[in-house]
Formats: C-alpha cells, structure tokens, sequence
C-alpha cells in the first residue's frame, strides 16, 4: 500500500491549559494540494510546527513520510517548510540563504535556483535584512522549493507577493502536485484557495470541523457580490430568488449575499437590467467562518 506522505492521528497540543490543537486526524496523499484554513488563533500554525518537528505533540502522532520528523533528518531532507514569518541572517544574501539550505539537505540544484529565482523576479545578491516584505516571501518560497520535495508545508505563503508573482507561485505550485508532491498549505484568500486546492481542511479551535472539497465548501457557505449595472436598479428586483439571502441596493450597485450556487442571482439581475461588471465584496475567508459556524475564535495566533 502506498505511503500517505501526510499523515495526523489523535495529534493534540496544549499549553497549560490551552488546548491549541485538539484531537486532528488529517491525511494529504501524493499529488495532492490541501487547502488548511480557518480564522487566526484556530491552530494552523502550531500544527504545521508538529508535522515539522518544531514543537512535540502532548498526544498523538505527526507523521510526513512516514517518519517522525523531530528525529529523522532524512526525512526532513525531503521536506520544504516555509513558516508564517520566515527568521534568518540578516546579512545573507538570498543566494548565500540558497546555498546554506542546499549544504543541509545535501546538495544544491543551482539551475533549479537560477531558474525559481527568474520566475519570482528575485533579486539573489541583497541581503536579506535589505529586502521588502514581498521578496523576503519570494526567498522562503524558494528555499522551500529548491530542493524538488516530497512534501511541502507552507504558512501563509503568498502574504506580501504581488499578483504576478502570486499567480507564478500558485503555477509552481500545480507543477510540484503534478511531480507527486504532496502540499499543505495556510492561506486567508478565499479566491487563491478555490484556484489550487483540490481538497480543503477547516481547524477551529483546535479542532478539524470541515473537510471537503473547494465545491462542497461553497455550496454551504454564503458569497457576496457586488453588481454594477449601466442604469439604475430598482427595488425588489431580488425578491424571492432562491439563494438570495440579503440585498443592498444603491443605484447602479446591487450588493447581494448568496448562500449556495448564484446562478439564479445572477439570471435576475441581466433579466432586468444590463449587468455591466461582477465583483466579489470580500474575499477573506473571516466570512466565510462566520457563515458556516457563527463566531469567529480569538485572534490569538497558534
């Protein structure tokens, strides 16, 4: 039977009193791309650092490859990590960054750097401590991919990019899936999320309470969405359309909220007025959070 490269049983993490992590079950197959959301303070970040092996479990296993990652550096070899904020030598260049992870995983790939670092746009010879938000993301992406791994852990990993190089990221991403690679990642952007994943994983409190593919998850959530028309719209025009939970009319805008599928929304509105641009209001999944499950946690991060 093939290895599940991602692999969490009864995984449980508590500080004192605070259970961060609660009882997590969670598999990612070869190939897959599993989006790992939930609002701040729900436990994405301190179970990725137990699948790492940056932090030990109270109760429960953690296993990537097969292996314990705490204890096996061969394994961790074949591992990209990229943590919610990337800590490392303020006077090291990127490429000298490249190289030092290169020599720990045993060997560096410098036509696969040379090649990441054009299609992120970074510039190698800055020191990291010199370098904005953005290009600081683009060297924790490519110390993560350089290597080609097995499995990729990732943590917010598109904060501070730009959209092209957000979009080219989300690329290297599909072509490590279709490598085999097996990718886990955290993100806050609903859109980047539908674009990726084959699979989501929700954490609330410590706990998983929805998994599911990106379809599935929105058939049960609500959307809103902002349509623009050439002339103005008048009232009632959402009445009765099934879905159609709320409606917000001003003018030319219509802000309406949907729950389910908005084919029939969005029949009403070209069916009374020429519908001249869609725009989604809000993309952070903070929304989404609250319509399935009421309240959001605590912003405290773990």
């Amino acid at each position: 039977m093939q290895q599940t490269p991602i692999r969490l049983r009864g995984l449980t993490k508590r500080f004192g009193s605070l259970t961060a992590v609660d009882n997590v079950d969670l598999d990612v197959p070869a190939g897959a791309i599993m989006g790992f959301l939930g609002p701040n303070g729900a436990g994405k970040t301190t179970t990725m650092r137990l699948l790492i092996g940056a932090l030990r479990p109270t109760s429960g296993t953690a296993q990537v490859l097969g292996a314990d990652l705490a204890a096996d550096v061969t394994s961790r070899r074949r591992v990209g990590y990229l943590p919610g904020d990337l800590r490392v030598d303020p006077k090291l260049t990127g490429m000298q960054l490249f190289a030092w992870y290169g020599k720990l995983r045993g060997g560096l790939d410098t036509r696969r750097v040379v090649d990441l670092i054009e299609r992120l746009d970074l510039d190698p010879d800055r020191p990291f401590g010199t370098l904005s938000k953005g290009n600081r993301q683009k060297v924790g992406i490519i110390q993560a991919l350089q290597h080609d791994p097995d499995v990729l852990i990732l943590d917010e990993p598109t904060t501070g990019l730009d959209p092209l190089a957000q979009r080219e990221f989300l690329t290297l991403l599909r072509e490590a899936a279709a490598r085999g690679t097996a990718v886990l990642f955290s993100s806050h952007v609903l859109p980047e999320v539908e674009r990726i994943a084959d699979t989501v994983a929700i954490i609330r409190a410590g706990q998983i309470v929805t998994r599911s593919t990106i379809d599935e998850l929105l058939d049960r959530a609500r959307r809103r969405l902002e349509l623009r028309f050439a002339e103005p719209i008048a009232a009632g025009v959402f009445d009765g359309v099934p879905g159609v939970v709320d409606v917000q009319i001003d003018d030319h805008t219509a802000t309406l909220t949907v729950e389910g599928a908005v084919g029939p929304a969005l029949h009403a509105a070209t069916s009374h007025a020429l519908l001249v641009r869609i725009n989604p209001a809000g993309d952070d999944l903070e929304d989404l959070f609250v319509s399935l499950y009421g309240t959001p946690t605590p912003t405290q991060e773990r």
